[in-house]
């Protein structure tokens, strides 16, 4: 991979795209569709692909932010726990996209200071 470092991480663009697009428990959703949106805004390595990405969306499920409804090779399909809200971090001085129930924990890996 190369040197490129994203002015946004790739966690929070993840989540904003999630807030922004498909904030509602009842949608559907797939990591290619996020990964899409991220590349089209130009802030991520250009020699990334879809598995590039797979640990983001494997902490996202972790998180307990959305849950994984089904898998086919590289896609994944997951719908939202709860609601995201947006919030502000004053440690590393990002917007963060945060579930209702998740711990309010900054997501960004950088910071993870309480929220």
């Amino acid at each position: 991979m190369s040197d490129f470092i994203p002015a946004i991480p790739v966690e929070l663009q993840i989540r904003k795209i999630i807030f922004e697009k498909f904030n509602d428990v009842d949608t559907k959703f797939t990591n290619d569709e996020i990964f899409e949106i991220i590349k089209k805004n130009g802030d991520i390595d250009p020699s990334w692909i879809i598995d590039d990405t797979e640990s983001f969306f494997t902490k996202i499920c972790d998180s307990g932010l959305a849950r994984n409804i089904a898998q086919n090779f590289t896609t994944i399909w997951m719908k939202l726990f709860d609601p995201v809200e947006k919030l502000h971090c004053n440690a590393c001085n990002q917007d963060i996209y945060l579930g209702t129930s998740e711990d309010r924990v900054c997501p960004n890996t950088s910071c993870n200071s309480s929220i």
